[in-house]
């Protein structure tokens, strides 16, 4: 991108005030803003930061919503400040606005990508009505460890899948036209490496090879770029001692160098006033430089920009060419997305009053929500339900819950439209008086006769539906847990629901993967419903009740137990494999297999389908060819329903040690009760490629393994040899 000639004028006649004033973001204090998101720092009332806007000193607003105050914000911006250059408006919109969509691991469960892009542009047509420009997603961090909270806001711990969605999100952010009132500016967070956090915690240390970074963190931001983000969020970690926010390497060198980035990088919240924290930094000052210099062009809230980069300038420690360069780069995407001619685009109080979301949008959520379930088991097909002449007690603290059904990061969203799991199965049952509902517990802890109240219920019921989980709370940002484990009051009333001997089937209400346990992992019946949003209850009741197939798979690995973590399917091999023929001298835990409970892309469907042996094209795949990888797939159940067929390989011998398995391509498909198809999936040397020991990125020669399956961990492979 580049500016034209008017904003080149532009730029020559700014201060240096003006245009390190551009170079800043802060709090919405002029109209209803999301508050205790962020810890308090450097906070300006209302009288402030307009005064600061009428001098041109504030290049953006965030986390504030409405249109009529935001036109009134843009107004003095415009028409009130000396060269009338307009405020770009952002907000932490990550899975929905006033319509609130499964948390994004939630749905990247779907495996359907063209999913992500319409509840993105959902989302968008919201966002913009509420007078938005600009929204800090989607967050593209792979997370391996089920123990960070952060884990419920990407698309799980896969690259392939996590590219898909990554590129599928920012298109629906922004639509076809950038310019366009409901087009909403996408930010890829966080640059980089956050989800590989040490043990799991938040803010952690990231000690990380080159590879990996290069083969598992990078591509899914990579992705993002190609499909159009112009904007990118430096991370809060540090990466093999470096801190993101001030990491020349990454933000300058390869973002903008190897890749070609012509947008702009914007800090996490205080990331760059964080580097004294870090060790990294003596001072704010020295903070300032070392992030500015490095490759943030805009700081989120903490003010040292505008604080320190004046006396920087000054000193010489900055040139006055670094700020226009990052001038420049703001500039730019304002002027792409068409705030130079059209500045009140996207602050319409008649469009915001005129928003009807059940309108536009319940009908996706529902659908949404019910495509991100995942039937994790179903002994003796106790699911689907009846809906009638079968006695249902709907058991747990989330049967009526109507707080935990968003997620983490959901600001904005219009509790009036949320339909929890009670009124949700109630309107879906024939005989809505056939339904008994008891809390059991509370999210927590014990409440006084409530396990007493739930064993009457589950013994004069046919069947169980047990409600039970996390709270929201329990993930999102700075929500790390040693325990992935459902709380213990909750465990406690599981164990007595289930000694009653009636059928039951839990509910899981989660962020994450969990460690199940007891009576939660040997139910007869398992269903992970993450947080599905606006639509939980009727999304659930459609699955319950057999209205929907369900077709989700885990884009997470369900680990056996918690100390188990980091756990993923696309490990690498080891020399001493975990193999029934090896001694006890092997990779294993004692206690357990070295094995996931339910492991990436398991999840079940109420019909059965029945795959067929690879059939490959050819046993070679020429350097410069294709080789076309086949499966008959066939539905031998009496259900119409859904499966998503998965690519796998494996690289047998490579300079270096390479995964067990790695997804390369996956396909929902759709098919009736008999029917059969002909699955085909196109392999290319791109596709097997990796960062070599030399660096490289590169295909190596040699022997390869390849599936189609179900599941990481299911079906037979065949061979291929990749020649040069």
């Amino acid at each position: 991108m580049r500016l034209d000639d008017r904003l080149e004028a532009l730029l020559a006649q700014m201060t240096l005030e003006e245009k390190i004033g551009q170079l800043g973001i802060f709090a919405d204090m002029l109209r209803p803003f999301a508050a205790d998101v962020n810890p308090d720092m450097n906070e300006r009332d209302a009288d402030e930061l307009r005064a600061q806007i009428r001098a041109g000193r504030v290049g953006a607003v965030f986390n504030g919503v409405g249109a009529r105050q935001g036109y009134e914000s843009q107004r003095i911006a415009v028409e009130e400040s000396r060269l009338g250059i307009p405020l770009l408006m952002g907000a932490d919109v990550i899975h929905g606005m006033r319509t609130v969509f499964p948390i994004p691991l939630g749905e990247a469960a779907s495996f359907e990508p063209a999913l992500a892009q319409r509840t993105a542009r959902a989302a968008a047509i919201e966002a913009t009505a509420c007078g938005l420009h600009w929204t800090f997603a989607p967050t593209l961090d792979i997370a391996r460890d089920q123990r960070w909270g952060r884990v419920a806001e990407a698309a799980g711990e896969d690259v392939v899948l996590a590219n898909a969605f990554a590129a599928a999100r920012v298109r629906g952010f922004q639509g076809d036209d950038l310019t366009a009132h409901d087009s909403l500016l996408a930010t890829p967070k966080h640059f980089v490496g956050y989800g590989a956090v040490m043990g799991g915690l938040d803010y952690n240390s990231v000690e990380i090879s080159e590879g990996t970074l290069r083969d598992v963190h990078l591509p899914p931001f990579k992705a993002a770029l190609d499909a159009g983000a112009m904007t990118v969020m430096s991370a809060f970690n540090d990466i093999n001692g470096v801190p993101a926010s001030a990491h020349d390497g990454l933000l300058t060198d390869l973002l903008r160098g190897e890749w070609g980035f012509k947008g702009f990088v914007v800090s996490d919240y205080t990331a760059d006033f964080e580097l004294v924290a870090h060790g990294f930094a003596a001072d704010d000052r020295e903070a300032t430089r070392l992030s500015f210099t490095a490759g943030v062009d805009m700081s989120m809230q903490s003010g040292l920009y505008a604080t320190h980069l004046p006396e920087l300038v000054a000193s010489g420690e900055v040139s006055m060419a670094a700020i226009d360069r990052g001038v420049r780069r703001v500039l730019a995407v304002k002027q792409a997305i068409g705030l130079f001619d059209d500045p009140y685009r996207s602050l319409d109080p008649q469009a915001e009053a005129a928003l009807d979301p059940q309108a536009l949008h319940f009908d996706l959520a529902r659908d949404a929500a019910r495509r991100s379930i995942v039937l994790l088991k179903n002994e003796g097909e106790l699911l689907p339900l009846k809906k009638s002449g079968q006695r249902i007690a709907l058991i747990g603290p989330y049967a009526r819950d109507r707080d935990n059904l968003e997620g983490c990061w959901t600001l904005f969203g219009d509790k009036t439209l949320y339909v929890n799991l009670e009124d949700g199965l109630r309107a879906a049952l024939d005989d809505g008086d056939a339904l008994t509902v008891v809390d059991g517990s509370a999210m927590e802890e014990a409440i006084d006769g409530g396990i007493e109240a739930a064993v009457e219920a589950a013994r004069e019921a046919d069947v169980v539906l047990l409600a039970i989980g996390e709270p929201q709370g329990y993930s999102g940002e700075a929500q790390s847990r040693t325990q992935i484990i459902v709380p213990p009051a909750q465990q406690a009333l599981a164990e007595a629901v289930a000694a009653t001997g009636t059928p039951m089937v839990v509910l899981l209400r989660h962020g994450r993967a969990l460690a199940l346990q007891g009576a939660v992992r040997d139910a007869q019946a398992i269903v992970a419903t993450w947080f599905l949003g606006t639509a939980t209850g009727p999304a659930i009741a459609d699955v319950l009740l057999g209205d929907y197939n369900p077709s989700a798979r885990l884009p997470v690995s369900f680990p056996r137990d918690s100390g188990q973590q980091p756990l993923y399917y696309n490990r690498q091999r080891t020399g001493r494999p975990e193999l029934p023929e090896m001694s006890e001298f092997k990779s294993r835990w004692r206690e357990m297999p070295h094995s996931p409970l339910y492991p990436f892309g398991h999840g079940l469907s109420y019909t059965r389908f029945v795959y067929g042996d690879v059939q490959l094209s050819s046993d070679t795949l020429d350097w410069d060819g294709t080789l076309t990888a086949s499966v008959t797939l066939r539905n031998d159940g009496d259900r119409a329903g859904e499966e998503v067929v998965q690519l796998y390989i494996h690289d047998r011998v490579a300079s270096r040690v390479r995964p067990i398995r790695e997804l390369k391509d996956f396909r929902k498909v759709a098919l009736e009760p008999g029917a059969h198809a002909t699955v085909s999936f196109t392999l290319r040397r791109d596709q097997l490629a990796f960062t070599t020991r030399s660096g490289a990125f590169s295909a190596e020669p040699g022997l390869f393994e390849v599936w189609i399956a179900p599941s990481s961990e299911t079906g037979m492979a065949a061979q291929f040899t990749l020649i040069r």
